[in-house]
């Protein structure tokens, strides 16, 4: 199983599964086409509700990242594969910004800052041309 939880972590197991699953797609532990643990697997190896296991499936599908088929279990869709690759290349432009960045001394918390100041910015002016 490359499914790990941590119930007492205080996030909802459902969206623990989701980000591992995401994870898992976007570092190329799964691939386009792969089959995903049935649902009974999941919750017996997870230790959790199976109707849990079903919410984290069926928000995935509705993200594009599996294709749910019935009698047949839940596939990594095609999509997601791509989706992996610009998630890698942007990680590598993160890490490179960050090496970048590491010579100011800047905390975490500060770096954190900066990000989120300019996705901030982006979306606003996204916004103001009329684009979502």
């Amino acid at each position: 199983m490359i499914f790990r939880l941590n119930p007492s972590s205080g996030i909802p197991l459902y969206l623990q599964l989701i980000e591992q699953v995401k994870h898992a797609v976007e570092t190329g532990a799964l691939h386009e086409g792969d089959q995903l643990p049935t649902i009974r697997k999941v919750a017996v190896d997870l230790v959790m509700n199976p109707n849990t296991v079903v919410r984290a499936y069926r928000e995935l599908e509705h993200e594009g990242i599996v294709e749910l088929k019935h009698g047949s279990g839940a596939f990594i869709r095609e999509s997601a594969g791509g989706r992996a690759r610009v998630m890698r290349k942007a990680q590598a432009l993160m890490q490179s910004a960050l090496e970048r960045l590491a010579p100011l001394g800047l905390t975490e918390d500060e770096l954190r800052r900066v990000f989120e100041n300019e996705l901030a910015q982006s979306r606003a002016a996204r916004q103001l041309e009329g684009k979502p």
